[in-house]
């Protein structure tokens, strides 16, 4: 599902953020990305969703080597690529169902796909009853519920989550893991960037550990392993 091969990132100002990192996740993993900040995580995730080019090696997706695909292809890979971000960047002036649908368009969905499977997917988040809300009356919780809803309705293979419980309170970041780990089992291949160590070492998944750029640690079942 997703290759990494002696990738290597340095920026101009001679600082190396990876250096020859070398992973493979298979299809229908959930996967941890820890490591201490500057570790290399938002970099990492930065080159698997093409925001970034690596200074060596290839990333190939779903079979497919994204390091060589051109400019203009970009957005067709992306559609295999569902993100959630810790500050949930939802579209203040349109409703949750609004945001979700919106998601759709830009794929260039029909209006009668999108009115079959908007509330389908808000009813798996929990959000059926909000769907006329907006952002600004959420909870911050509900507001991360719809950014994910708004991951997923395009059924991505791969869902990247960074950060995702970063701003959230210990009890609504559990609901939130309780939904990922509910669309993992649905098949969906998650990488989540997270220092939510609690969650990490009760979760049990596998742990791929970044420190100053290299992958220091790969645990099948591992824990979180930091004192943050």
């Amino acid at each position: 599902m997703i290759e990494i091969r002696n990738i290597s990132k340095r920026y101009k100002s001679d600082v190396t953020a990876l250096s020859n990192i070398n992973l493979k996740i298979e299809k229908g993993e959930f996967v941890f990305l820890v490591g201490a900040s500057g570790a290399g995580k938002s970099t990492l995730i930065k080159l698997l969703l093409k925001e970034a080019e690596p200074t060596q090696g290839k990333i190939v997706i779903d079979g497919q080597n994204i390091t060589k695909i051109h400019r203009r292809k970009v957005p067709h890979l992306r559609r295999k690529i569902g993100v959630v971000f810790q500050d949930f960047r939802l579209l203040p002036n349109k409703t949750v169902y609004e945001n979700v649908a919106f998601a759709m368009e830009i794929v260039e969905a029909t209006p009668k796909e999108i009115r079959r499977n908007v509330p389908t997917i808000l009813s798996l988040v929990g959000l059926s009853s909000k769907a006329k809300m907006y952002p600004e009356q959420l909870s911050g919780g509900e507001q991360q519920r719809v950014s994910i809803a708004r991951s997923i309705i395009n059924n991505p293979p791969i869902l990247i989550a960074d950060e995702p419980t970063g701003n959230l309170d210990p009890e609504t970041s559990w609901e939130i893991m309780r939904l990922l780990r509910q669309i993992n089992r649905r098949g969906t291949t998650i990488v989540m960037a997270t220092h939510a160590k609690e969650i990490v070492d009760m979760m049990q998944q596998r742990v791929i550990a970044l420190e100053k750029g290299i992958v220091a640690r790969d645990e099948q079942r591992g824990g979180y392993g930091y004192e943050d």
